[in-house]
């Protein structure tokens, strides 16, 4: 049954409190109704998961992502793994349980190509440069460079909001100050970060130090100069950044290297704006194959890899069948499916054994 009201908090609060003295009827628990879907084995975790990103979507690429994980692709890969996985892990187990039976010649070396495969596949698959976690938790890019350069101008104007107090004294940015913004449809999280300067200030100090870490840590760096007074403060750009030369409509000399914006006339911001979205195009664009989204799977499949690696090596079958056991486990868990039963059920459906 659904009910459809007005949205007043007054009409809102006389609604719960009749359904509240209906016998037997209480609020829904967050989240309730996607995890009885997933117990009942309507959804499996990939696509519970997918439903609260898609919820929790701010761009585009977000909603499309979070669309194709619904739709079950992530799933259909883990799930043809783990079914080659079972199978081949089958016939490891018929050679060691019925080593007296009539086992095909062969088997035991297909299946360990087989591992093979499906190894080589993992490692492809987690060699995605974090594409699907970064495009869910948004895209870092460092605003850096030295005091007065114009840094928290040029983030108010790309936000086209006042996000960062600007001063004219030098060293007023102490701390690491966030904007999300959605460009070209890509989430993008712009941190503007303290002047990078020696300072006898003990608080810059730790501003500038957490600038620096930020730094390290960001997808994409705009390295912001004084265009109208530069100074040699380049040897700080790294390979990738991308040179931003502030205050273009005071500039004195010739625009020559880098970017050349103007955070207070808007002269190159436009084109800023397409750089630096379309490096994150770059970086995040995803086609019709599925991507890692959460480290919780590339937890399980860095295990799982790690275990298939020890599988495919030349040992007794006992260690490889315990190794495939628990790289089963690691994939199982991702899509909530951890069902090691099934080993038996390809043993007696395939190889006919004890007729």
């Amino acid at each position: 049954m659904e009910f459809q009201v007005h949205g007043s908090r007054a009409v809102q609060s006389a609604l719960f409190a009749a359904l509240a003295a209906v016998p037997g009827c209480r609020p829904a628990e967050a989240g309730e109704f996607t995890r009885r879907a997933v117990e009942n084995g309507r959804l499996d975790l990939t696509q519970a998961e997918a439903i609260l990103d898609l919820v929790s979507a701010e761009t585009d690429a977000q909603r499309r992502l979070a669309l194709q994980q619904y739709d079950g692709r992530l799933a259909e890969l883990y799930e043809n793994w783990r079914a080659r996985l079972i199978r081949a892990a089958g016939w490891i187990e018929a050679g060691i349980d019925f080593a007296d039976e009539d086992i095909p010649p062969g088997a035991v070396a297909q299946s360990r190509q087989e591992l093979g495969a499906v190894l080589k596949e993992i490692e492809m698959h987690l060699d995605d440069h974090r594409r699907g976690e970064i495009l869910r938790e948004g895209f870092n890019v460092a605003v850096i460079g030295p005091p007065n350069a114009g840094k928290s101008s040029l983030i108010n104007a790309i936000a086209n909001r006042d996000v960062a107090i600007v001063s004219e004294q030098p060293g007023t940015t102490r701390d690491v100050l966030e904007v999300r913004l959605d460009l070209g449809g890509y989430p993008v999280i712009l941190a503007d970060t303290a002047g990078l300067r020696e300072s006898g200030d003990a608080v810059e100090r730790e501003g500038v130090r957490r600038a620096q870490a930020r730094a390290e840590a960001a997808d994409l760096r705009l390295y912001v100069i004084d265009g109208a007074a530069k100074d040699g403060v380049l040897g700080r750009l790294r390979a990738g950044d991308i040179l931003v030369q502030n205050k273009a409509d005071i500039a004195v000399h010739e625009k020559d290297q880098g970017m050349w914006v103007s955070a207070k006339t808007g002269e190159g911001l436009s084109e800023l704006i397409a750089r630096i979205s379309e490096r994150v195009a770059e970086r995040l664009s995803i086609g019709e194959s599925p991507v890692l989204t959460r480290a919780r799977h590339r937890q399980n499949l860095e295990q799982a890899r790690i275990l298939l690696q020890a599988a495919t090596k030349p040992e007794e079958p006992e260690l490889t069948a315990e190794d495939l056991r628990l790289a089963l486990r690691a994939v199982g868990r991702i899509t909530g499916r951890v069902d090691l039963d099934e080993l038996l059920d390809v043993v007696f459906r395939d190889f006919c054994i004890g007729k």
